[in-house]
């Protein structure tokens, strides 16, 4: 809960950022170096997905090991309070997610199409450059904002809670190395789909229930029987085996229709519609889906406080 506080209040701050990075590109830079040392092209496919198999268990249980012995190593009371929640507080995204976001917002209400282009560009994958009618640009990335919004409220903030409240800092610092192993080399494409398919399966497993609880939370906070009803509908459809789930709930909650055809790169994806015949999002749409956001934030941390006053008692 403290951890969560400290994100949302303060985030990761610009000057420290400056002067050290991030823990999490920290790990980045090693997953980036083992995979150019393991993931050979001229290895069999079978070979290819043992290796980076191997790699993915090594990183994720060095990452857990590491969370377990700076919380071994912290004293006990406040003080070890204090710093195992500046710890955790940079393996949260709740801040970064919002601002980003609203972004794409703010672009959209001020600066104009191309702004809101090179805002969305920074938080999402898929091409934003061939997005030339205004009118299908304007939906094309407010659906792509608020997408994004939802995913990483499980991947982000959700998923990040869930395993730190259950096993502290080692479960924090373990599922951070799994989403992030998953976002480096958990692709669908010719260098990455043997060696990162063990990454890609466990991201799967570890946000589970994450992002059934964040699709759940969406919808109550929303007090939408309409979310829960498009939820548990159109969650199946979407290709992602979790994303469904918070995207379909942000969908019904809002009267909009996500999801849908899409392009990465060379690819285009004909993805099925998520509340499908609903209006098309727009710039507006955001707004109110950060807004509900945000309270889905702030039902996270009454969620850790009962947790921990149960616990305490």
């Amino acid at each position: 809960m403290a951890g969560l506080a400290i994100e949302a209040v303060v985030g990761w701050p610009e000057a420290v950022d400056k002067r050290i990075g991030h823990p999490v590109r920290w790990f980045g830079w090693l997953v980036e170096r083992t995979e150019r040392l393991g993931n050979r092209q001229s290895r069999s496919r079978s070979a290819r997905i043992a290796t980076g198999g191997l790699v993915t268990l090594f990183l994720v249980a060095l990452a857990g090991l590491i969370g377990l012995a700076i919380q071994l190593l912290l004293p006990a009371g406040w003080l070890g309070l204090a710093l195992i929640a500046l710890v955790a507080s940079s393996l949260i995204a709740a801040r970064s997610l919002r601002e980003h976001v609203a972004a794409v917002a703010e672009a959209f209400d001020t600066t104009g199409i191309e702004a809101a282009r090179h805002s969305l560009s920074r938080i999402v994958g898929r091409a934003t450059a061939e997005l030339d009618e205004p009118a299908i640009a304007r939906a094309a990335i407010a659906r792509a904002a608020i997408e994004s919004l939802a995913e990483n409220t499980s991947d982000g903030v959700t998923a990040p809670l869930f395993w730190g409240a259950l096993f502290g800092l080692p479960g924090l610092f373990a599922y951070k190395a799994i989403n992030t192993l998953d976002s480096m080399i958990g692709h669908r494409n010719a260098r990455y789909e043997a060696f990162g398919k063990i990454a890609a399966r466990l991201d799967d497993l570890a946000n589970l229930i994450p992002a059934r609880l964040t699709g759940i939370l969406f919808a109550l906070c929303a007090g939408s029987g309409q979310a829960i009803l498009v939820m548990f509908r159109d969650a199946g459809r979407h290709r992602s085996p979790n994303a469904g789930w918070p995207e379909s709930a942000m969908a019904g909650a809002l009267g909009i229709r996500l999801s849908g055809p899409r392009t990465y790169g060379e690819t285009t994806s004909n993805d099925p519609w998520l509340n499908s015949g609903a209006r098309d999002p727009s710039g507006a749409d955001i707004r109110r889906a950060l807004a509900l956001y945000r309270w889905v934030v702030i039902a996270m941390a009454i969620i850790l406080v009962l947790l921990g006053w149960i616990n305490v008692s």
